[in-house]
């Protein structure tokens, strides 16, 4: 079986019963350590519902990658223009991310947009440019990487997503959690290998933290963005009661804590209310 990464050859690893019925092979790219199933056949049962039940942590999810990306576009982009959250879901990152001030949509072709109904990508001119895509557990879903990477960089030169790396020893690989094959929806999985070749070839600068979070981008960044989420060095009791003050007064003003931003609630609830009325 040819690498849907580099088109050379791969080499078998295991095989696994997915959906509980399913026997699947696993093949490992040897140039890049990438690792897919065979052509996945079983995909259309598997979307069956398109947030698992198994997803149990989408909520904390959000809420954890909220603050990172909160940091990384104040700090690295300009966060006054749009975002697009790439194949979002119910929209709730989209949501989330309006609430603290960037104008973000949702887009998703199998999900309905349920907490951005009114911010959808469909609603915006065609061939609109953003500043930068999320896409958050997404790639390994892709049985065909670069096809849709290829429509995801139409939209910006930035890719701000996640996916778990693959770990290291050959005995935790074929027990990994992240096969997922209760589900049946994850058919790729990226070394730190992996992902430099697919930065290679789109011309991007590649940042990660190793683990679970990467960065293609076209802007020579000075720093791994993700570096800050390593080393946080120790306040003193002063310091963080002042931030704890700081902190109350920009809730109370309905402030975003960070970068000062003004929540898109009000203003997002003033034009929901005025389509629903129109209609």
């Amino acid at each position: 079986m040819d690498s849907k990464i580099t088109g050379g050859k791969t080499t078998f690893l295991f095989n696994k019963k997915i959906l509980g019925k399913h026997d699947v092979n696993y093949y490992c790219c040897d140039d890049t350590g990438y690792i897919q199933t065979t052509e996945p056949y079983w995909l259309e049962e598997a979307y069956s519902n398109a947030i698992t039940k198994l997803d149990i942590g989408l909520v904390l999810r959000n809420q954890n990658i909220s603050l990172i990306a909160e940091n990384i576009l104040t700090q690295h982009f300009n966060h006054n223009s749009k975002f697009l959250d790439y194949a979002g879901g119910y929209g709730l990152f989209t949501r989330m991310m309006r609430d603290k001030g960037f104008d973000f949509y949702n887009t998703d072709k199998f999900c309905e947009n349920i907490f951005a109904e009114f911010h959808d990508l469909n609603l915006l001119p065609a061939n609109y440019k953003f500043e930068l895509i999320t896409a958050f557990e997404v790639l390994e879903h892709l049985s065909e990487p670069f096809t849709v990477l290829d429509e995801i960089f139409t939209f910006s030169e930035n890719l701000f997503f996640t996916t778990e790396i693959i770990p290291i020893d050959k005995n935790e690989l074929e027990n990994w959690w992240y096969l997922s094959l209760e589900t049946g929806q994850h058919v790729a999985f990226y070394s730190i290998k992996s992902l430099e070749y697919i930065a290679k070839k789109y011309n991007k600068y590649f940042f990660t933290n190793g683990k679970w979070l990467h960065l293609f981008t076209d802007k020579k960044l000075e720093i791994n963005p993700f570096d800050y989420l390593t080393f946080k060095p120790k306040e003193n009791y002063f310091i963080r009661k002042a931030r704890r003050i700081l902190n109350r007064f920009y809730l109370k003003n309905n402030l975003n804590f960070k970068n000062n931003k003004i929540s898109l609630i009000e203003s997002d609830w003033l034009d929901a209310k005025k389509r629903i009325t129109k209609n």
